[in-house]
This record gives structure tokens, C-alpha cells and sequence, in this order.
């Protein structure tokens, strides 16, 4: 038989078999399509080493009126501004108290300090306290920034010494700044972007507080905590349970949030039944456990905690993702946690940006004190509020309308009072739905959603100053940083699809929706995030999958960080995906490459780098693109496979300071003997470039393996090409080969 071409249809399809999707690609990591034909994706260089604390789930660029190029980076646990690879801590100071009266007092023992502030207030475990004037005790000096490990009570609780101490302070020049609540980094079943925390909460640990009621009502556990304050209705939850179970019940399974019912004063009970489904006891289990942390709310009047994460929400409930939204008003940041108040931070007027100095809140009688997202209008220079509560008019508020955008006068992030005549202050109510999840400036309006619906709000000017245009009813999106827009249109992230915004809403065509959406942890589409990668026509979205990047998650026990990546090419208007850790996105023209966070709490820029930059020194990145399944005559005869032509090109490899300064990738053609048949073991033999590129990155003639000489033979076969080594970048074109059939048997 003459060559055989392997030139497949662009783009990956998972829609169908291996088989009915015969000349097409069906599998893919780590590569893209360009032109038609796939190729390894770009690396990643570290912006620096520097790391930061938590998860990031924000970025934001702008450059100040004396040229710095900042970053906004906003995580669970603090928010940074980025300057040339360092991170600056402007996390904002909730309150700050002193010590009159000697009211405050810190013990050491050993590597605890406990503290008893009087007069703090919200006080969370992790969050971040900075002691003053405290001097030194038993020799160890304990000022300093410390993160709070337990809370034993509304004003106690205890941090951790780098240096075993011992004694007890209590000097009146002793000060404590506290910082703004810090967030989780990952959402709680039952909770995420709609929801909020109870303020404040508290942490116990309890030993062993479990006990089924097994055989009288298997799904009911009895959980005792003494003087727990809690009532019927309240919500708790579990972490960190030793116990492999209770009474049969994994304790997985309990590592959840619950609502309780109210026993006594000491007891309280809860129900296995999560959603659709109901885990029962299997035999009876009498305290049990272990080791058990419990999260609850504490059991005093919240009115007079109005400030910063964790207040009180009407609708919701538990541990609250923590995501922040971030604009600039001129050079000023304005940055705010959802579900959290309005902070600013300025550059100041000296040569250097004033990074000495924190995030401050933004206050006024009818400033808005809580903020699911904010944004400045670039078109009018309004500041917009998107679910936030109303201080202003008749019916007054400190609680959170999840569904009401306020904006501010014109010219102004501060003047939030409605004046007739005067300004272009006002509110608006949307109706369709129950919450606002996000919303995007696009071309000349900004696009907000809610949990059923998408609007189209745009400049009027007075007396209106908006309209707004219901645009489509019964849409979704999973997360309010699941939407991207390239080239004037708008992308986004369903709970089942993705949808497309070009002046009208449309279903977008997925070839692998299925594959995502069947494997992605509906629990954390909170964690999506989307951006673009504008110099490859790309639009990214990163989500959770179940089975995460070991492949060993359950539905019952399924992954929780962000592990995954899907990749839709407006250009080619193809689709290919892979696995990938980004919490955060940003492709600014005010950097040089798309800017992202990675799990281990670094900056990368992409496509800056042939190799995973990541880690310090570089490792290779693992990319391959494999075949859907072809056959010789419809599979009626077995094919034998005994030499490979192939056609690729090594441009953009970067060996210098390699083993090997000759770049190569693996091809393989995988055997099967029928459809339903695993794939049979087959060479992967290399295809070594000819030519070094330890100097030179590009050739006008690609020189590199001519022949593979193999022994394959079956019914089906999928290609596939393989890189794992450290500087190669290649592009594949339309390799051929020798193929003939081989009988029937």
C-alpha cells in the first residue's frame, strides 16, 4: 500500500468513541493548535522566587502616574502589591487596641503566647495580629506579625513563638493591630459565592464527640460539645476527624458543614443526608471520632461587626471562599473581599510608591459596607457596587441585597449619597434571580450576571445615568471570575456549557463539554477562574476536577484545588485541554506575557519559557496529543505499521545548559485489536533533531530523524506524539505511514 498521511481534523473531540471520531484528534495535555496543527504549549518563567502567603485568586495590573508597573495579588489570607518581583503586604487593619488599664495580657509557654484582649473583636484562627510595645518576655522578644492558631474564646486566643518563652506581660504600651479576616481557600458544600460567613466564629477541639443512633435512625448522629451556645438552625463544620469512621459512616463524609438541631445545652444533632444522598450508620458507635475540629458561631450579638470579612449575611451560610474584585479609580487601587467592605490604597506623590503603608477603608455615612464586587465605569468614571448593602434613602440597611448595584456620583468613589440635581449617585434592583455572581466592562456596557439570568447595563447619562436590558433568562455561570472577553466578545463557564456574547447570548459549541463537566467538582466552581492569552487567540478557564491530578479522587472524596485547565481557540475555533494549577489569571498589555498564580504560591509568566519555570531550576514540561482510533479497511483486516515517516519542527527548543543539546519527542502508534480492547504495547521510538540547539533556537531547514522502523500490527491504531524532556518545543505537521494489511486474525 502507498504512505498513509496522519493528518487529522484540528481541535480535540470527546464527544463520541475514540473510534466514531476517526480523524480527529481525542486526547491531549499540555498542547495547543496553531494553524491547524498541534504543538506543544509555551512554558512558564517565575516572575520571581518570591512567594506569597495563601491561595491568590486576584490579579490586577496598572501603572501610577511615575511609571511603576504594579500588580494587585489578592489571596485568602492577605493582598499584596507586586513590584518588580517583590510582594508588598497592604492587607488592610480591621481595628487596632491598646492597653489602658492593663487590660491586655500575654503568656508564654513554651513556643504559645496567649493573648487576652479585652476589647478585640471578630476574632478568627489564621488571622493575622501584629503585637507592639510588648518588649521582651523570659528573654524572647514577642513583637512582631503572628498568625492565630486556636481561639479559645471571643477575646482569647493563642499564636505560635519562633522561641520557647516563659512568663507573662501585661505593660501598658502594648498594642495589637488587627488584621482584616482572612478567607478560606477553598469552599465549603453548601456555601460559595453566594453565601457568606457567620461573624464571628469560633474553634473548638473536641475528642471523640460522635455518637450514631444506629438502629433507630441510621442518618442521624448525636454530637456532643459542652456549653456549646448553639440553637436549632445553626450551622457547624467539621475537620480534621481521625477516625477512619463512625459507626460505618466514612469520615469523609462528615468533613462537611452541617445544620444542627438543638438538643440540649451540651448536645446537638446532625443528619448524613447531603443533597441527593443519605450515608447511614452501620452499626452502632458510642464516642467516637478522635481527634475532631469543629468551627461554629459564637453566641453573642453580631450588630456591631460591620467591617471587613466575616460578617453576617441574610441568605447562607458557613466557610465562604474568599475571592476579591479590584479597579482603578486614576492611580488608586480599590479593592474589596466579597462580601467584605471597600478598601483603597494609593501610590502617594513621593519618587517611590508608598508600599510601607496598608489598604485603608473606604467610609462615609452611606458608603456601602458590604461588597460582593467593585468596579470603575472607564466610560463615566463611576464607581459601582455589584450586591452590597444600602445605607442610603428610606428603608436603610446593614444587610446585605445580594441582587442591588449602587453606584456613586460621577468623578468619585466616595460620594455614594443620591442628591436630585446634584449628582449621578443612585441604585438599581435586578429581578431575575437571587444573587449577583459577577460582572464585565465590555465595549460600550458592562455585562452583569446573576444566578439565572444576564443583564446589560449601560451609561444613559441623568437622570437615569444606567439602563438596564435583560439579555437572556435561565443561563448560569459557575463563578464570578468565570467570564473572559477577546476581540469584543464575551466568554464564559455554565454549570453544564459555555455560553458566547457577541451582541446577542448563544450556546458555544464545546467538542469536550462533556469530558469537563463530567469530571469537574461542582463543590468548587467557586475556584474558576478564565482569562485570555491574546497572542494565541485563546481563552483559558481553570476549574477543579474530581479526580484531581493524581487521578485517585471520588465523588464521595474528590480533589479541592485547581488542577485542570480547557482551552477554547476563537481563531481556529477549536477546543483542547489539559492539567494545569492556576488559581488566577491576568493577560495585561502592560506586561510582557500572561501573568498567573500557581498552588505554590508563585507569579509565572507563560509563554516566557520552554519549561515549567515554576520550580527553581526549571523541569521538563510532560505534553502529548494522541489520535482518535483508525483502521485499514474498516477494520476487517489487521494492519501492520512497519516504518513511520515523520514531519515536525523543534523551532522555539532551548537546550543551553542541558544534557542534551538535541532536542526530541516520542512517537507511538498504539495497537488495538478491537474497539472495545485496550491499547496494545507498541515502541515509542524517538525523533531526535539533527541539529544543536544549545545556540541557536530556530533553523530555516529542519534536520531530525528520517525513518522509524517499528512492529505494530492491529485492527485499530491511535497516534500519538510525546515530549518529557527539558528545553524541546516542537510543532507537528503530517507525518506518514507504511501500513499494510496483515489477515484477518
Amino acid at each position: 500500500m502507498p504512505l498513509q498521511k496522519l493528518q487529522f481534523r484540528p481541535g480535540v473531540n470527546r464527544e463520541g468513541t475514540t473510534l466514531s471520531n476517526e480523524g480527529g484528534w481525542y486526547d491531549c495535555d499540555k498542547i495547543r493548535f496553531r494553524s491547524g496543527y498541534p504543538e506543544k504549549i509555551g512554558g512558564w518563567a517565575a516572575l520571581s522566587y518570591n512567594t506569597f502567603l495563601g491561595v491568590c485568586r486576584s490579579l490586577w495590573n496598572w501603572v501610577t502616574l511615575k511609571s511603576f508597573n504594579l500588580v494587585g495579588v489578592g489571596t485568602n489570607l492577605k493582598f499584596y502589591i507586586e513590584d518588580g518581583g517583590a510582594y508588598y503586604d497592604i492587607t488592610p487593619i480591621r481595628e487596632t487596641t491598646a492597653n489602658p488599664g492593663a487590660g491586655i495580657t500575654l503568656n508564654a509557654s513554651g513556643t504559645v503566647l496567649t493573648v487576652s484582649d479585652p476589647n478585640a473583636n471578630n476574632l478568627q484562627v489564621n488571622d493575622f495580629v501584629t503585637i507592639a510595645g510588648a518588649g521582651t518576655i523570659g528573654g524572647v522578644d514577642v513583637n512582631g506579625e503572628y498568625q492565630i492558631a486556636t481561639v479559645t474564646s471571643g477575646t482569647t486566643y493563642t499564636v505560635n513563638l519562633t522561641t520557647s518563652a516563659s512568663g507573662s506581660n501585661s505593660a501598658a504600651t502594648i498594642t495589637i493591630a488587627y488584621q482584616i479576616n482572612t478567607g478560606f481557600a477553598i469552599a465549603t458544600v453548601g456555601t460559595g459565592w453566594g453565601t457568606g460567613p457567620w461573624s464571628p466564629y469560633l474553634v473548638a477541639t473536641l475528642t471523640n464527640p460522635f455518637e450514631t443512633t444506629y438502629p433507630v435512625d441510621t442518618s442521624i448522629i448525636t454530637v456532643t460539645q459542652a456549653a456549646h451556645g448553639l440553637d436549632t438552625g445553626d450551622y457547624v463544620y467539621f475537620s480534621s476527624i481521625s477516625a477512619a469512621d463512625v459507626g460505618g459512616i466514612p469520615s469523609n463524609v462528615l468533613e462537611k458543614a452541617f445544620q444542627i438541631t438543638k438538643v440540649d445545652a451540651n448536645t446537638y444533632t446532625i443528619s448524613t443526608a447531603i443533597g441527593d444522598i443519605t450515608y447511614d450508620a452501620t452499626f452502632p458507635d458510642a464516642a467516637t471520632g478522635g481527634t475532631v475540629v469543629v468551627n461554629y458561631p459564637e453566641a453573642t450579638s453580631v450588630a456591631s461587626y460591620d467591617r471587613g470579612w466575616g460578617t453576617g449575611f441574610t441568605t447562607g451560610f458557613g466557610l465562604q471562599l474568599r475571592l476579591w474584585s479590584q479597579s482603578n479609580f486614576g492611580e488608586t487601587l480599590l479593592f474589596s473581599p466579597r462580601g467584605g467592605s471597600l478598601y483603597e490604597w494609593s501610590p502617594g506623590a513621593l519618587a517611590t510608591p508608598a508600599f510601607g503603608t496598608r489598604g485603608t477603608l473606604v467610609s462615609g455615612t452611606y458608603t456601602p459596607s458590604i461588597i460582593n464586587e467593585i468596579m470603575v465605569s472607564d466610560s463615566s468614571r463611576i464607581t459601582i457596587a455589584f450586591g452590597c448593602n444600602d445605607p442610603s434613602g428610606t428603608y436603610a440597611t446593614t444587610a446585605l441585597d445580594p441582587m442591588q448595584i449602587r453606584w456613586t456620583a460621577q468623578e468619585s468613589y466616595t460620594d455614594w449619597q443620591p442628591i436630585l440635581n446634584t449628582n449621578q449617585a443612585g441604585d438599581y434592583r435586578l429581578s431575575h434571580g437571587s444573587t449577583i455572581i459577577g460582572a464585565l466592562q465590555t465595549r460600550q456596557e458592562i455585562l452583569v450576571w446573576t444566578d439565572a439570568a444576564i443583564y446589560s447595563m449601560q451609561y444613559l447619562g441623568p437622570p437615569y445615568v444606567y439602563g438596564f436590558t435583560l439579555l437572556a433568562d435561565n443561563i448560569s455561570v459557575v463563578s464570578p471570575n468565570a467570564m473572559a472577553t477577546a476581540a469584543g466578545v464575551v466568554y464564559w463557564m455554565g454549570v453544564d456549557k459555555f455560553y458566547v456574547y457577541s451582541g446577542r447570548v448563544e450556546t458555544l459549541p464545546c467538542s469536550v463539554r462533556t469530558y469537563i463537566f463530567s469530571d469537574i467538582n461542582r463543590d468548587q466552581m467557586a475556584q474558576t477562574n478564565s482569562g485570555t492569552n491574546e497572542g494565541y487567540s485563546e481563552v483559558w478557564w481553570n476549574y477543579c476536577s474530581i479526580t484531581g491530578p493524581d487521578g485517585t479522587g471520588t465523588p464521595d472524596n474528590p480533589n479541592t484545588a485547581i488542577d485542570c485547565y480547557v482551552i477554547f481557540n476563537y481563531l481556529d475555533r477549536v477546543w483542547y485541554y489539559g492539567t494545569l494549577d492556576r488559581t488566577a489569571w491576568l493577560d495585561s498589555p502592560l506586561r510582557p506575557y500572561p501573568l498567573a498564580a500557581t498552588s505554590n504560591n508563585l507569579l509565572v509568566y507563560h509563554e516566557a519559557a520552554v519549561d515549567d519555570g515554576a520550580f527553581d531550576p526549571p523541569v521538563a514540561i510532560n505534553a502529548y496529543v494522541q489520535s482518535s482510533d483508525f483502521d485499514i479497511e474498516d477494520g476487517h483486516n489487521y494492519g501492520y505499521v512497519w516504518r513511520i515517516i515523520p514531519d515536525i519542527t523543534f523551532d522555539g527548543s532551548n537546550t543551553t545548559g542541558q544534557t542534551s543539546d538535541k532536542p526530541f519527542v516520542q512517537f507511538t502508534v498504539r495497537p488495538k485489536q478491537n474497539p472495545g480492547a485496550n491499547y496494545g504495547v507498541a515502541d515509542s521510538p524517538r525523533v531526535t533533531s539533527a541539529q544543536s540547539y544549545a545556540g541557536t533556537t530556530s533553523y530555516r531547514v529542519q534536520l531530525f530523524t528520517e525513518i522509524i522502523y517499528s512492529r505494530v500490527r492491529g485492527r485499530q491504531m491511535a497516534f500519538k506524539v510525546e515530549s518529557n524532556s527539558i528545553g524541546t518545543q516542537w510543532q507537528l505537521g503530517v507525518p506518514r505511514i507504511d501500513v499494510r494489511p496483515d489477515g484477518r486474525n
